[in-house]
């Protein structure tokens, strides 16, 4: 069945083979369209008749009302709405070689406020000094700024430490 089939079904113009023959033709869409913007427009000219002869007659003139308030309701008092400072937090994987991987790795975690994975088996094999001022920055930034400092692994090639500024907590279940 067509759509057209359907909606002369559902609106009772089913068309059989003997209303065809008895009216002498099918179901003209394009009247039905007609017939009801017709009544379409009787009706709206009925309304604005009606509305017409309604502001002839005397109306008194509507009282002041007071203001309407909007009902405050106290169960919804409590609601918030919890927006992270970030959409989204880049994890840094970074093998710091010189001062400024050490500095790279510092901005990250105070300015941009994202964790960084640091692997400083590179610094201990190669750079006592620099080593141990990336230690030092680590320890700077835990106790002054409440970073938190985890380490992930330690083998003979890597010292793996996670760091992550306050507003990311890193919990060891391990």
């Amino acid at each position: 069945m067509s759509f057209i089939d359907n909606l002369k079904r559902s609106l009772g113009y089913e068309e059989t083979e003997d209303s065809k023959n008895q009216e002498g033709e099918g179901f003209s869409f394009s009247e039905f369209i007609n017939d009801f913007s017709k009544s379409i427009k009787n009706s709206r000219v009925q309304r604005n008749q009606q509305k017409q002869a309604n502001s002839q007659q005397y109306e008194p003139a509507p009282e002041p009302q007071a203001p309407r308030t909007v009902p405050v309701y106290d169960d919804f008092e409590e609601e918030f709405v919890i927006t992270p400072d970030q959409s989204f937090y880049e994890i840094v994987l970074i093998r710091p070689k010189t001062l400024d991987d050490i500095n790279y790795m510092v901005d990250q975690i105070l300015e941009e406020k994202n964790p960084v994975i640091v692997d400083l088996s590179f610094l201990e094999k190669e750079s006592e000094a620099n080593f141990k001022l990336a230690g030092d920055k680590i320890r700077q930034m835990r106790t002054k700024y409440g970073v938190q400092a985890l380490l992930l692994a330690r083998t003979d090639d890597k010292d793996l430490i996670i760091i992550a500024p306050d507003k990311v907590k890193l919990v060891n279940k391990g």
